[in-house]
Parts: structure tokens; sequence; C-alpha cells
């Protein structure tokens, strides 16, 4: 049994175990869980299987994981502070930092080499699930550590290519106004899903957009064109040359040359947004089965996905940019009330977009929405230029204190409390927010 989590990284980290399971003639069955505290954990052991695989969950219950009847084993990359089980096969404990050099897709990358060497080519994944967990924090946003390795070692075998290039969606399959509309990271308010604005942003650049009648696509724009375009997108957003934001649209992109020139898959960036919203809309088993290298059925399932994924997000990201008392915009960090907007399932995505607006630079997004069973959910985010010393995974687990729960990584968190401890948890995010030292849990 191969239990995993329902975001893009465990969704990946499924694909890669099962195939590998596939390959070595296991009978095997997944699962994408939202999450596994000691209740869930417990609960597995209902089940008949001889083996329980968890991946991107489960440090910190192996006491759960210890009842159930068959053997188990965890493979993550969250912080763990005193689960020293064997059998939790965390990179923390391997001297690794599992927040930005290593996701749960590595690991299963990993565990999935030690099986059989035949499964190298499953490093593709690896790096989408990566991606998803907003891994790519070097410079220019490239890869680190694992990460980095898993990256170079798959483009010495031909796996991905690796290049530096304008990071907008589908950069080698869409048509230029569309590629821009489509870009999230960065944000732009204005331009980001409305292509006609991008249309006519394009044109007034004087960049060629069409080739004998067919649409010129991001990959095809030489030097002088790519400094043209994010000239205008600078002065548009920001009324001037900003540099920060110009370089934000910069950075190391990867490319899969196995898969369909014009599909979805090719640019690992996209690849790892259709399986985000896999996971968000509750199909996590489609993104896994491409993952595992389908290319009919499920791949035509998953475009459709994408596409009602993005028009969610589009009605999400309007109510609250017209709703402005929603947006408490202070100087270390921008609160935002999603209650009655934002699901539950879609508050990661919807508080990384607005990290990646360049209203949010510098600053730490905190982003709340009604949780189920009379809860509050919170994801808090660090925008890419965030040099704020506060640890998000210690800021959402302070949720512990009220009651709730909390956990994650220093740049990427969340919390769940009871609506009646909501003031009491605000008022502590207001006051450890700017606990820039960043040192010890937050008072």
């Amino acid at each position: 049994m191969v239990t995993t989590h329902m975001d893009c990284d465990g969704i990946a980290s499924g694909g890669i175990m099962a195939k590998a399971l596939s390959r070595a003639g296991a009978k095997y069955s997944v699962s994408a869980v939202g999450g596994l505290g000691p209740e869930e954990a417990k609960m597995l052991g209902g089940s008949a299987h001889d083996l329980h695989v968890i991946m991107d969950l489960g440090s910190g219950v192996s006491a759960e994981l210890d009842e159930l009847k068959g053997g188990w084993f965890v493979l993550d990359h969250h912080p763990v502070s005193d689960d020293e089980n064997p059998r939790v096969v965390n990179a923390w404990k391997f001297g690794i930092d599992g927040g930005s050099e290593a996701s749960a897709g590595t690991m299963a990358y990993l565990a999935a080499c030690a099986i059989g060497e035949d499964n190298t080519d499953l490093a593709p994944c690896a790096l989408v699930s990566a991606l998803g967990d907003r891994q790519d924090s070097g410079e220019k946003r490239s890869f680190t550590g694992k990460n980095q390795e898993i990256a170079l070692a798959a483009k010495e075998r031909g796996l991905v290519e690796i290049d530096l290039d304008l990071l907008l969606a589908g950069r080698e399959t869409r048509p230029l106004p569309d590629a821009l509309a489509f870009t999230t990271q960065p944000f732009i308010e204005g331009l980001t899903w409305n292509r006609p604005a991008c249309l006519s942003l394009l044109e007034s650049t004087g960049i060629k957009l069409k080739e004998g009648g067919r649409w010129r696509v991001p990959s095809e724009l030489v030097e002088d064109e790519k400094r043209k375009l994010i000239s205008a997108v600078t002065k548009f957003a920001t009324g001037s040359d900003d540099g920060e934001l110009g370089g934000s649209l910069i950075g190391h992109t990867y490319t899969f040359p196995e898969e369909d020139r014009m599909g979805l898959l090719r640019d690992a960036r996209e690849y790892s947004t259709m399986l985000n919203s896999c996971g968000r809309i509750g199909m996590a088993g489609a993104g896994m089965a491409v993952c595992m290298g389908d290319r009919n059925i499920m791949l035509e399932e998953c475009e459709g996905i994408l596409e009602r994924y993005r028009t969610m997000t589009k009605e999400y990201m309007a109510i609250l940019s017209s709703e402005r008392w929603r947006i408490s915009d202070g100087k270390e960090c921008i609160m935002v009330n999603g209650e009655g907007v934002v699901p539950e399932s879609m508050t990661g995505t919807i508080s990384s977009i607005i990290a990646g607006s360049p209203r949010s630079s510098g600053k730490i997004v905190i982003l709340r929405a009604e949780g189920g069973s009379g809860t509050v959910k919170f994801s808090s985010r660090k925008s890419f230029s965030c040099t704020s010393g506060v640890n998000l995974r210690d800021l959402m687990m302070g949720a512990e204190r009220f009651e709730g729960a909390g956990g994650g990584h220093a740049a990427a968190a969340g919390a769940r409390i009871t609506k009646d401890k909501l003031d009491v948890f605000l008022d502590y995010l207001e006051a450890n927010v700017s606990n820039v030292q960043g040192q010890g849990n937050p008072a």
C-alpha cells in the first residue's frame, strides 16, 4: 500500500514508487491523502497489506505506524525533531536540507534507483516534484543539493535540457500572448489571465508575434526580443525598469525532449502545475497515471483538469483583488482573508500566487480560509525576494499552543486551528511575524 500526499510533490512521488513497484512485479495500490496525523496513521491498520510505503507524510507518527500489522517505512523531507525510528527515511537525517535540496519525489527517486538501476529514467518526475515544492531556490531559479545532482545526471542521459531562459508558462508550446497570460510566477495584475492586455503589450514592443501565420512561442525569441519583452512587462507592473521583477522573469528552465513538442509535459514547470491541479481538484490518480507513463486517456483528462484549475484560480484571485478589505498589507507581512472564497484545497495555490506578485516583494504572505469541521486553514509563503529570518514552519507550529496543528518548511508552511481560537492565533502571528532573527521558536 502506497500512501502519499495529494499535492504535486506527493503525486509525483506516488507515480515514481508505483512505477518502480510495477517493474519489480509487486502487487500494489496507491492512495493520495490530505494529511497523516496519529488518527489517520492508526486507520491504515484496517487494510490487509504486507507493506506500507508512506511518502511526503508520516514523520512524527512512527509510534502509531508501529502498530500496523504489516511492515512500513516512510520517505519524507519535512523537518523532524525527535523521530529516530530507522524506518523513517528522512532527508534531514542524512544532512540534506529537505526544504530546498530534496523533495519527497527526490527521496522516492533515490529509493526507486536502489530498487533497480533501470528506474533512472524516472528522474524527470523527481525534478517536477521539486519544482512543485518550490525548491528551485538556487541562483536564477536553479536546483541545489540532491535535486541538482539528479538534474545534471538526467541531462547527461538526455532526459532533460537545462537552459537559462524566460520563465513563461508553456515556453515551448503556447503562443506568446497565451504564455504571458498564463504566467502566475510572477503574478502581474492586469496581465495574468488577461490575454487581450498581453497581446496589446506584446504588439507595442514591435516583437514579431507570428511566423508564416503560426504564433511564435517564447523559446523562439532571440535575446533582443527577450529584453524588449522584459522591459515592457516590468514597466507595466512597476512603472519603471525594475531590475528585481525583470530578474524574476529569467531563470533556469527544464525541458523534457522525449515529451510531445506541443504537449503540456514538455516544460517541467507546466508539468508541475498540471500535477498540482490534479491534487487540488481531487484527481490525484490521473496525475500519477501520467507520471507512470500514460500519454492517452489520463493525459487528456489532466489537460481538462488543468483548465478547470486555472479557471478556479482566476475566479478566486479576481474576488480577492476586488474586495480590498480582505487584504491587509503590512511592512513585513501581507495577511489575506480568504474565508468564504478560497476552498481549503486551494490555499497553498493562492498564497503562492500572491507571494509571486511584485506587490508582495520582500514580504511574507499568510492566507486563511475555512477548513472542515469548524476549523480555519492557514497557508504561509515567503516571496522569492523575502529576506526575513522568520522560519514559517516554526511560526505555523505555534498553532499547537492553541490546540491546533502546523508544519511545513522554512519558506512554505501551513496550520489549522478551531474557529474559536482565531483571534488569539491572529494576535500570535502579528506578534511573531516580525521576528526577523528567526532563531528558535516564536515567542
